[in-house]
């Protein structure tokens, strides 16, 4: 089947490893597109709540999908969450075109775009605007402070707080506490040049103009693949938010080489992605 080209997707909160995973959703979407750059932008995996006994043979596809858009020339940037925030001691390695990062730059056609999951501000959003006066700096501020805020949470016996399941538990309050973080994003990117700003976390598909006194922004968010099953998608300049229960999906069928995949052939693709030489030319940077 032909697949889309485009030049970037963005997919967040995937939650591979739990069950409310629509992975097979997912794969199909990854298998109708042929973009450039894949982007994804944190709890892809769930380390958080990884649980041996359950990971579906879909669940690995998923998996051996991106690696082998990666291998097929794709340049696939994951960054990190708060659910798979142990991969951030990997942050700063490649594996051929896969690349671990915290945050990400691009520019885009003379645009310069931001992409960080959005924990980040699970430390606090009220102070959100103040701490982006302090331009990159402020972000490495709240960064380590959200850090040390939950380390202080888990030696007090308590679960670390997440925006995220915030929004899920109280209804009420989920829309002040989704324009907050859309807000604090926003204000953050504008005070640093940036004109998008890309984010997952809070499960909220969105994009919307921010303007200030000191210029504007696009925010975006990627929404998730638990509930929205949705996908930022960038191409002719211009980006969209992608829904998989709304926009037209041609049937797609599986790749042959994942019908009989396993786990050992997942990590034997990673092992040749590993030892491939890396492409010549620059690759954005972890600003």
């Amino acid at each position: 089947m032909k697949k889309r080209k485009i030049d970037i997707s963005v997919i967040s909160d995937a939650h591979l490893g739990t069950l409310e995973c629509h992975a097979d959703e997912l794969l199909t979407y990854l298998s109708s597109i042929s973009p450039k750059t894949l982007i994804l932008n944190g709890d892809i995996l769930d380390i958080k709540r990884f649980n041996k006994n359950y990971f579906p043979t879909v669940h690995t596809k998923v998996l051996r999908k991106i690696i082998t858009l990666s291998m097929k020339g794709t340049e696939v940037y994951y960054i990190t969450g708060n659910h798979d925030d142990l991969m951030r001691r990997f942050a700063g390695i490649s594996l051929g075109n896969l690349h671990i990062v915290n945050k990400l730059v691009l520019n885009l056609h003379g645009k310069k775009a931001w992409f960080f999951h959005g924990d980040v501000f699970d430390f606090s959003i009220k102070n959100a605007r103040w701490f982006a006066k302090l331009g990159s700096f402020g972000y490495a501020f709240l960064f380590i402070a959200n850090r040390m805020f939950n380390w202080s949470l888990k030696k007090r016996g308590k679960d670390k707080y997440s925006l995220s399941n915030k929004i899920k538990k109280n209804g009420k309050k989920s829309l002040e506490v989704t324009s907050k973080f859309e807000k604090s994003a926003a204000d953050i990117a504008i005070e640093n040049g940036y004109d998008y700003v890309v984010c997952g976390h809070i499960h909220q598909p969105k994009k919307s103009l921010h303007q200030t006194s000191k210029g504007s922004c696009t925010y975006l968010n990627s929404g998730d693949w638990v509930g929205n099953l949705t996908a930022l998608e960038y191409s002719l300049k211009r980006w969209k938010v992608y829904r998989y229960n709304h926009d037209k999906l041609s049937p797609f069928f599986m790749d042959e080489e994942l019908k009989n995949m396993n786990m050992q052939d997942l990590i034997n693709s990673i092992a040749v992605a590993k030892s491939k030489p890396k492409k010549e030319g620059e690759t954005p940077t972890d600003n």
